[in-house]
């Protein structure tokens, strides 16, 4: 029987990544997002089915749900960004809450939302992961408060949800090129930054967590959950 999978920001980036390796593995995948445009192009070109709606949305979670896959056996929250990076500075303290309260809906309320609308289809046995980030873990302000809050929800989930196999699991990146959230953009100080001193000598790549999740999301990682899974060349340890 086909498994299912859902991938939430599934149009571009790691995302569509994600997704890419999924159908190429087999699975009917559903991918989801705001742009109809991206969405559509990227299901077409990989072999998806585009549902488009806004994941952090409470009104268009629920009225997607028609749209959704009746039993789902990989779900990966994807959607979410650095909203820091799209916002204004801010210039007074009803700025600061408005940044802080976007990531925080962007990256922890979007996945909470489409989890929680999913949970009753999940199949016994399927495979949640969401997105973190090396930010997670370093800082990087509410950008990273929101990455760390996701780890601490997924740890929770995996325990209510541990008892019909289930897992929860967190994969997170560190610098990775080729997506939308740096644009490439980035001048070569700012990108040694970023990228650190990593084990392998560079960034990451959709491919490379792609390859990550796919594990994850495979029959075979059965009993790997509640676990924050680095993709980022040894510039963070995990330990």
């Amino acid at each position: 029987m086909t498994r299912t999978a859902v991938v939430t920001g599934g149009g571009t980036g790691i995302g569509r990544a994600v997704a890419a390796r999924l159908a190429e593995q087999g699975l009917d995948v559903v991918i989801t997002g705001r742009r109809e445009d991206v969405l559509k192009t990227a299901a077409g070109e990989i072999g998806a089915r585009a549902v488009v709606f806004d994941a952090a949305d409470p009104e268009s979670v629920q009225a997607a749900l028609n749209d959704l896959p009746s039993s789902v056996d990989v779900l990966v929250n994807n959607a979410g960004g650095n909203m820091t990076r799209r916002l204004p500075a801010p210039q007074n303290l009803t700025d600061v809450r408005n940044l802080w309260l976007a990531n925080y809906e962007s990256n922890v309320v979007s996945a909470v939302l489409v989890t929680t609308a999913l949970e009753p289809r999940l199949a016994d046995n399927a495979r949640v992961v969401t997105l973190g980030s090396i930010a997670g873990r370093r800082g990087s302000g509410a950008y990273g408060a929101a990455k760390s809050a996701v780890e601490a929800w997924t740890a929770d989930l995996a325990f209510a949800l541990g008892a019909r196999g289930i897992t929860v699991n967190v994969v997170s990146p560190g610098v990775t090129e080729e997506t939308e959230f740096f644009g490439g953009t980035l001048s070569e100080e700012r990108r040694k930054k970023l990228v650190g001193n990593p084990a392998n000598g560079r960034a990451g790549t959709p491919a490379d967590v792609a390859a990550t999740i796919a594990f994850l999301a495979s029959p075979e990682a059965g009993h790997i959950t509640a676990q924050v899974i680095g993709v980022n060349g040894g510039a963070g340890l995990g330990r």
